[in-house]
């Protein structure tokens, strides 16, 4: 599987080609508690050139595995960009390597908060109850619920009036 997608100037013909494949998932380089690749980023695009710019036009795509925000269950979604149109500055001749614009157009598309409802395969969203402190009951092993009296360290600070602002 290709490590980058190289676009050599000399040989573009100057109307634009058309450029297919896929690019190794390693390319996203990523801390595994964000997420991680699940595939190859695949790519279909058209190529031209216009003036120092290299314009790439079509699809891309990646699979990532996420962690939910709400369950915190890993679950697998994959980023589709249909309509992307990348430019890249160029020189006049040579090699180009547009690797890192198609990983950049992908990671900005990541979910702020991924939810496995959002998935390729949408599984329930929910919080297990036995989490929640509200809900606890007892004899589930989980710490109890916080005490509706309330947190009594902090009422001194009820006992203080009449404190004036002195400059």
């Amino acid at each position: 599987m290709k490590q980058s997608l190289v676009i050599e100037l000399a040989n573009l013909p100057e109307e634009g080609e058309a450029v297919s494949g896929e690019l190794d998932g390693k390319i996203f380089d990523l801390p595994t508690s964000d997420a991680t690749s699940a595939g190859p980023l695949g790519y279909d695009l058209w190529v031209q050139r216009f003036d120092s710019e290299l314009l790439l036009t079509g699809h891309i795509s990646a699979p990532f595995y996420f962690i939910c925000v709400v369950t915190l269950k890993k679950f697998l979604q994959t980023i589709h960009l249909k309509t992307t149109a990348i430019s890249v500055e160029i020189a006049d001749s040579g090699l180009v390597d547009v690797t890192e614009a198609l990983r950049e157009e992908i990671l900005l598309e990541f979910p702020v908060n991924p939810r496995c409802d959002e998935g390729d395969v949408p599984e329930p969203c929910e919080i297990d109850p036995r989490y929640l402190a509200v809900d606890n009951t007892p004899g589930n092993d989980l710490s109890p619920a916080p005490r509706k009296e309330g947190d009594n360290r902090w009422s001194a600070l009820d006992d203080l009036t009449g404190l004036n602002d002195q400059t």
